[in-house]
């Protein structure tokens, strides 16, 4: 079973590689939240796998808060995974979701880090076309080796690239990130909208309501994942002052989607 979060297709892609190429599920968490469905019950010999975004050099905290809730049921020792994706590096993602897991008597037993196309438009502009392509091909050829590894049940495997200062920005950057930089009053829709309601249909949280024509962000619970952002086909959608002539980014299996 694979439990996966995405905002703009990335981790969508690997958990969908994964899932096909274990002949598994594929668990949507942020669904599953709005849903509150956290019991599960795994098929004898099936595998555990958690495929989602890097946030500021952390799971994010909807991913962190639903390992906790998880309740699993099974016949045998599982075995788990996880990936995640990320524009640069991934800081100490992997050992903050191995604490959740543990605080829901779950271990870890092999964790990945794929880089892939950023989407964080806030800080970074989308990358090139070309740059899109590389990254991309790159990536699926880290996914299959990590399925390999995962077939293989690799334990105590963890292929993860921290990047320098890993460890202070998971532990004092992203406590920062989550405390001042996850305010949805600087988004807004620019006149260019045209009130297709997109945004608010591929919200993950569910935060955002379309009222008179436009959407409005409620504060207390986006993810932060861009998705709306990113999915506006007039690109609309801004964040303060920060996103105009970023560009946009989705993996192509959401762009075939729409």
């Amino acid at each position: 079973m694979v439990f996966y979060f995405s905002g703009t297709g990335n981790s969508y892609h690997v958990a969908k590689k994964l899932a096909e190429g274990l002949g598994e599920k594929m668990i949507d968490m942020a669904r599953a939240t709005r849903e509150d469905a956290y019991e599960y019950t795994l098929k004898k010999g099936e595998k555990l796998g958690f495929v989602f975004p890097v946030h500021a050099w952390a799971p994010p905290q909807m991913v962190e808060q639903f390992v906790q809730r998880l309740e699993l049921y099974y016949e045998e020792d599982v075995y788990t995974y996880a990936v995640c994706t990320c524009g640069q590096s991934a800081g100490e993602t992997m050992s903050i979701l191995e604490a959740s897991l543990e605080a829901n008597n779950l271990s870890l037993d092999s964790g990945y880090s794929v880089i892939m196309p950023d989407n964080y438009a806030v800080l970074f502009k989308a990358p090139s076309p070309e740059t899109q392509r590389h990254l991309l091909r790159q990536a699926d050829e880290i996914v299959q080796l990590i399925l390999r590894a995962v077939k293989l049940e690799r334990k105590d495997f963890f292929l993860v690239k921290k990047g320098k200062g890993g460890t202070f920005l998971s532990n004092v950057v992203n406590p920062l990130f989550r405390r001042f930089a996850t305010k949805t009053k600087p988004f807004y829709p620019t006149v260019d909208c045209i009130g297709c309601g997109i945004c608010a249909y591929v919200c993950p949280s569910g935060c955002i309501k379309m009222t008179a024509g436009v959407p409005v962000w409620e504060e207390d619970h986006c993810y932060m994942c861009m998705s709306c952002l990113q999915h506006c086909p007039r690109q609309a959608i801004q964040y303060g002052r920060r996103t105009a002539n970023k560009g946009r980014y989705l993996h192509p299996d959401y762009r075939k989607k729409e």
